[in-house]
């Protein structure tokens, strides 16, 4: 029997998250035993979408009203092709800090989802937002929690000792609150201690004018994960809002120290052994910075077993959702 064919649609090819989950669905090979997965670039501005070809067309593009019409033109040339959408950026916070006119927002969502056969979160904590924020049936709604491929975490070493170097990992954007990092490692004392931020982005300049002064606080650039998470003892998640978050099960996968702020899908990964940080504030992340310095590096999970679950899981999940939409087994 062929494996279904499944092609994946994405707006934005630039290296951030979404395009290295893609990389890890087109390359990983408990993928590829389920089906056949090929990617389709979309330009936003660019002609609409016609007849695709596939068994399952799965959309990682950007929802707004200006992309509305081309997906409802999708809907239309492909009236009997599995439709599904994964939503990598709508979450509760993002919601609360970025939208003031909040009921035409969800009346968005609500007819953007409403095209598709099933839409996927990336996280339990998405998912119950969608749910409960009555902007997908719970019939018509899937989780599967983000995944890359993990394996060049296992021959990390594990760091041993007091922690010493603290990681800030991502785009340099508000949304990481990266500026409260800054801040509250500046309130720390202990000069034996140092911030590492791995990125690069808008808010570079403000970041680097937040840290002058403090020497303890170092600007690395853009690294590769690998690199970046290799050189720190632990990790630290401060975002506003955060639909999943990578960085984090690459953190758990090396066995890194990791603390994120409770909100979204950032709360996914303290069953894994993540510190949730309540009210993230700059005195909260001051404090968890302090406690942080004052333990040592040792991770309560083993990192590679960790690493393969998640990896796992991802693919159990994809397998489960062929299963769902009756095309596969």
């Amino acid at each position: 029997m062929a494996l279904p064919t499944i092609v994946h649609l994405a707006d934005d090819a630039t290296a951030g998250g979404v395009m290295r989950v893609l990389d890890h669905i087109l390359t990983a090979p408990e993928l590829s035993e389920i089906a056949q997965h090929s990617l389709k670039c979309v330009d936003r501005n660019g002609m609409p979408l016609g007849h695709i070809e596939a068994d399952m067309i799965v959309s990682h593009l950007a929802i707004s009203w200006r992309s509305m019409p081309m997906l409802m033109l999708l809907r239309m040339r492909n009236p009997k092709t599995v439709l599904v959408h994964v939503e990598h950026s709508y979450t509760e916070a993002f919601v609360a800090e970025n939208v003031t006119r909040k009921k035409r927002f969800a009346a968005l969502l609500r007819l953007a989802y409403g095209i598709f056969n099933q839409v996927i979160a990336v996280s339990e904590a998405q998912g119950k937002w969608l749910r409960t924020s009555g902007a997908v049936k719970a019939s018509s709604l899937s989780v599967i929690q983000s995944c890359v491929d993990l394996s060049a975490f296992r021959y990390l070493k594990h760091p041993s000792g007091p922690v010493r170097v603290i990681g800030a990992i991502g785009r340099l954007d508000r949304q990481k609150g990266f500026d409260t990092l800054i801040e509250a490692f500046k309130q720390t004392r202990d000069p034996n201690i140092a911030l590492y931020v791995y990125g690069e982005g808008d808010e570079e300049e403000k970041l680097r004018a937040l840290a002058e002064g403090d020497p303890r606080i170092q600007f690395q650039g853009f690294a590769d994960p690998v690199i970046a998470i290799g050189s720190v003892d632990a990790v630290a998640m401060p975002s506003r809002w955060e639909a999943y978050g990578l960085v984090a099960i690459e953190a758990l996968a090396a066995g890194r120290k990791l603390s994120v702020s409770k909100v979204d899908g950032l709360r996914d990964h303290i069953p894994f052994g993540a510190v949730g940080i309540n009210g993230n504030s700059v005195s909260e992340w001051q404090r968890e910075i302090e406690r942080l310095t004052a333990v040592g590096t040792g991770n309560a999970i083993a990192a590679i077993p960790v690493q393969n679950f998640f990896m796992r899981r991802f693919a159990d999940s994809w397998r489960g959702l062929l299963v769902d939409m009756q095309l596969g087994q």
